[in-house]
């Protein structure tokens, strides 16, 4: 009577689960409810089955069950022919998709089938969604259902600024978590500018010694009420650089560094001013924010600038294991070379007509030197001035057009309009906390498509991917971090992972709802008001 009665329950969730939506997030290509099937019941008698190859997807899986919901699960061999387990193997011709999976479950057993590791470690992320939120210690049920899934775009990114303020690797390696719950895949990791040097350079160490820190903040919004007049600053040692990086190779993220040059160098010269154009000048940290046109933040193109970049960027990419480097090339005032004799004198030795010419041949003079290393850079919209260096990625943030231009010149494009793209700016009209003055919604966020209807199905294809970006101006605590990425940052996901035409605001707007219960659980920091909707 008994075992009748928890077959009765058994089948009546069974019927509720199977009247819900699965609320996955991003939202898979495919999703079929086997209504005629009862769920699995995760327990803790539950064994993950999978071989040595995939054990980064066992391993997150694991820590998640074991970190939120008390499971210590355990992992056995492959060849096991139990029930009762979570079954993940690669299969290569699976789906035809690279990082595609295909996950099912009934009451016996979940198989994740993927076509390689990552994907397999993709397909544990919507694992992960189909598990229960409860607050209470009730079953752990999981629906049967099929999923099949693959990304739309292959460069799924998400930006931060440490420069304006630093955050140690503690929450640098939670920040990678969270783009790896929701199958992001680049970090990108702004470490200079000129508000802080944030990465050791051996051979230079002024850079972190003077470079990494400033002597006071501005107050409130800017133009601001003051300065703090606290000394404020940090950097990460090369042993923590490789310590982040590992950790996100084992969640398949890739950690692509940015070294700001020619402009955006206050940090630069404080430590170094000979490699300004007024190498006299005493420089200092920037200590206010805004973009530094009045102060002379543009490094001098001099060979002897050239060798100094050469040595840092040699480190960096000696550190980084990724294939591309970031190294700004944005917001360069060109007044201060027009001022100044020697960049005059470069100019006419080079035969370069302008000063435009003149950020041309300083970032091609560096595209050789990065690209001898076996890399590739990536660049703001404004190293197309003067000319895009021959193999130059670009990452267009002053709407579309620099991305548009770039991609019907067919280099690779990375969308990031910053009315679009930029988390720095407020999510309601009226926020209650202190942000960039522009107005980005929700809704404004999921509605953007990377790919400009001004291209062609053939120019459509350098149209790599997106990638939100996080300014830190008025974001100096990691809750507050969090407040500002969450939910737009599955937002984005479901922009760059899910097929466009399956994308609907309304039924985001629903599956958010089980979202928000499962940052809950993660204690995860956003505004509350996103419940009223």
């Amino acid at each position: 009577m008994i075992r009748f009665t928890f077959l009765l329950v058994i089948i009546t969730i069974t019927y509720q689960l199977a009247a819900q939506d699965i609320h996955v997030i991003p939202k898979p290509v495919s999703v079929e409810m086997n209504e005629h099937l009862l769920p699995f019941n995760l327990d803790s008698d539950t064994e993950i089955v999978a071989d040595d190859s995939l054990k980064n997807s066992v391993v997150f899986l694991k820590s998640y069950l074991n970190q939120y919901y008390h499971l210590n699960l355990i992992n056995s061999s492959a060849t096991s022919n139990k029930t009762n387990v979570i079954r993940i193997k690669v299969d290569p011709e699976s789906i035809g998709h690279l990082d595609g999976y295909k996950l099912m479950a009934d009451h016996q057993q979940i198989v994740l089938t993927a076509n390689s590791a990552r994907g397999a470690f993709y397909g544990v992320q919507s694992l992960i969604q189909l598990i229960p939120v409860h607050q209470t210690k009730a079953q752990l049920l999981i629906p049967a259902v099929t999923l099949m899934d693959y990304p739309r775009f292959a460069y799924r990114g998400m930006h931060l600024d440490v420069s304006r303020h630093f955050f140690d690797i503690s929450f640098i390696k939670k920040y990678i978590d969270y783009l790896a719950l929701h199958k992001l895949n680049y970090f990108h990791w702004h470490l200079t500018d000129d508000h802080g040097w944030r990465i050791e350079i051996k051979k230079h160490p002024k850079l972190t010694d003077i470079g990494a820190w400033r002597n006071g903040t501005i107050k409130g919004l800017y133009p601001g009420t003051g300065n703090d007049g606290l000394r404020y600053g940090g950097f990460y040692t090369q042993d923590e650089v490789r310590e982040v990086i590992a950790y996100a190779a084992d969640r398949y993220v890739q950690v692509i560094p940015e070294i700001e040059m020619p402009a955006h160098s206050l940090s630069v010269l404080a430590a170094y001013p000979q490699f300004g154009t007024e190498p006299t000048k005493r420089y200092k940290v920037a200590q206010t924010w805004g973009i530094f046109n009045k102060f002379n933040n543009v490094l001098q193109p001099t060979d002897t600038t050239f060798r100094f970049l050469e040595e840092v960027l040699t480190e960096v990419m000696n550190l980084f294991p990724s294939p591309y480097l970031h190294i700004g090339g944005d917001e360069g005032s060109k007044m201060w070379w027009k001022q100044s004799v020697v960049s005059q004198q470069i100019m006419k030795n080079n035969q370069l007509k302008d000063e435009s010419a003149l950020q041309s041949y300083f970032i091609r003079k560096i595209e050789r030197f990065v690209n001898q290393h076996g890399k590739t850079i990536i660049g703001w919209d404004e190293i197309l001035d003067g000319g895009l260096a021959p193999n130059a990625i670009v990452m267009s943030w002053r709407g579309e057009k620099g991305g548009i231009a770039a991609a019907k010149q067919k280099h690779k494009v990375i969308m990031t309009p910053e009315n679009m793209m930029y988390f720095n700016h407020k999510q309601f009209l009226k926020d209650d906390s202190l942000t960039a003055s522009r107005y980005l919604p929700l809704q404004t966020v999921y509605d953007y498509d990377p790919v400009p209807k001004e291209l062609t199905l053939d120019e459509a294809k350098y149209i790599w991917g997106a990638q939100g970006n996080l300014w830190t101006e008025y974001v100096a605590n990691p809750a507050k971090v969090e407040y500002m990425l969450f939910p737009r940052l599955d937002a984005l996901s479901e922009i760059l992972w899910s097929p466009k035409e399956t994308r609907n605001f309304q039924d985001f707007k629903q599956r958010l709802k089980t979202q928000f219960k499962r940052y809950d659980l993660m204690n995860i920091n956003y505004s509350k008001r996103y419940l009223d909707f």
